[in-house]
């Protein structure tokens, strides 16, 4: 449950995203939001006009056109540009008519930053010019000696102008930091997703190969048995029988040995270590080809390799390689089948070759042991080819790089 809850409650950083790049006009609220604004805006403005400047104070006409220009500000956030030029439109003829020229500046500056956080730097500066040179007009036709006054707004809408572009800058800067948080996020869920999926991968070979090949030699065995106790029962051969049941008895020791193994490495992982062991080597071969001896087929073997001069993950490799090709041919080959081995070092790499010629089972169930051979040889940066030989019989070859590394 508690699984659950934490995935489907949104993560600290995407809602950070969410918060920086949501579109205003679907902010919650914002349309109350900005209506509360203006009214506070508009009892600023109201006030100025009243104890400021008493003999400027605006007539019934300043003050209609003073309220007016509040209005717009509702809309802020949806038409920026277009909320500047109204409240523009109303302020030019309010200071036309000398009235207090402070009263509308909250407004004015409200409208400014909102173009200014919103929009382009362009657009921004262009506004802001416009304002300037339509401001000093009115204020100059109006009254010649309003030189502090001039500077004094011209520095505050300058100031509003550039406030709102740093804002806006330090938004992009928040969400640039964010957005890579983010992405380092989903790279590391990635990542941890990636090597689980490999690492299921791997423990699914291992079982794959461990399984096959054991369950493959006991049924060859169990059918000697068999075939021992049903051929002539009035002259039983009990040692032929004690030999193969002796046969199955070991085969599932070292079945159990492995599979004892590939427990431990999940266990081990279970608790965060790695856990996976010695890994079966070139040296573990000349057993292979014992077991598959036991099972009825004959195995020709040359080796012309150092083992203890094979990178251990090539080697593991290579051991099982050999191991799925041996119980293929155990299994699908047909009787009397001759199985060839050779392992030996090509230049860079090591080349490994198993060969049959039986008949094959072109009627047998898919299944996975030529996808994880392939998959071994690739783990070390290798290739394998596996098809029907043109002189008959099957075979499997793969070139393993010497200084390949599991991945």
């Amino acid at each position: 449950m508690q699984a659950t809850t934490t995935a489907a409650r949104p993560r600290r950083s995407e809602r950070i995203m969410a918060a920086i790049n949501r579109d205003p006009r679907t902010a919650p609220h914002a349309t109350r939001n900005d209506a509360l604004l203006a009214v506070t805006v508009a009892a600023i403005g109201t006030a100025i006009a009243l104890f400021t400047d008493q003999g400027r104070r605006p007539d019934a006409l300043g003050w209609a056109l003073l309220l007016s220009c509040h209005v717009p500000l509702v809309w802020r956030r949806r038409h920026p540009p277009l909320v500047l030029a109204l409240l523009v439109a109303m302020v030019v003829p309010y200071h036309g008519l000398d009235n207090n020229p402070g009263a509308p500046t909250p407004a004015s500056y409200v409208a400014l930053y909102t173009l200014a956080v919103t929009g382009r730097p362009l657009r921004t500066l262009l506004a802001g010019i416009t304002v300037l040179g339509i401001s000093v007009s009115v204020m100059l036709s109006v009254n010649t000696h309003q030189a502090v006054e001039l500077l004094q707004i011209s520095g505050w809408v300058i100031a509003v102008l550039f406030f709102g572009v740093d804002v806006r800058f330090y938004r992009q800067y928040v969400a640039s930091i964010v957005e890579r948080v983010e992405r380092a996020e989903r790279t590391r869920e990635e990542e941890a997703r990636r090597r689980v999926a490999e690492e299921r991968l791997r423990i699914a070979r291992d079982l794959h190969d461990l399984l096959a090949h054991s369950i493959t030699l006991i049924g060859v065995q169990s059918s000697v048995a068999a075939h021992v106790l049903a051929a002539d029962p009035d002259r039983l051969d009990r040692e032929a029988v004690a030999r193969a049941l002796d046969d199955i008895s070991g085969t599932c020791r070292t079945a159990r040995g492995e599979l004892r193994t590939t427990l431990k490495v999940l266990r081990a992982s279970e608790y965060g270590s790695d856990g996976r062991g010695p890994l079966p080597g070139l040296d573990g071969v000349p057993d292979l080809v014992a077991a598959a001896r036991t099972a009825g087929t004959k195995v020709a073997t040359q080796v012309e390799v150092d083992a203890g001069g094979i990178p251990s993950a090539v080697g593991a490799a290579a051991y099982r390689i050999v191991q799925e090709a041996l119980t293929n041919a155990v299994r699908h080959a047909g009787p009397d089948v001759t199985v060839s081995v050779d392992l030996r070092v090509e230049g860079w790499a090591l080349r490994v070759t198993v060969t049959d010629d039986g008949v094959g089972d072109a009627g047998g169930t898919p299944g996975f042991g030529l996808v994880g051979m392939r998959e071994r040889a690739r783990s070390v940066g290798g290739t394998l080819e596996a098809g029907v030989r043109e002189s008959g019989g099957f075979g499997v070859s793969a070139l393993l790089p010497l200084g390949g590394e599991v991945r």
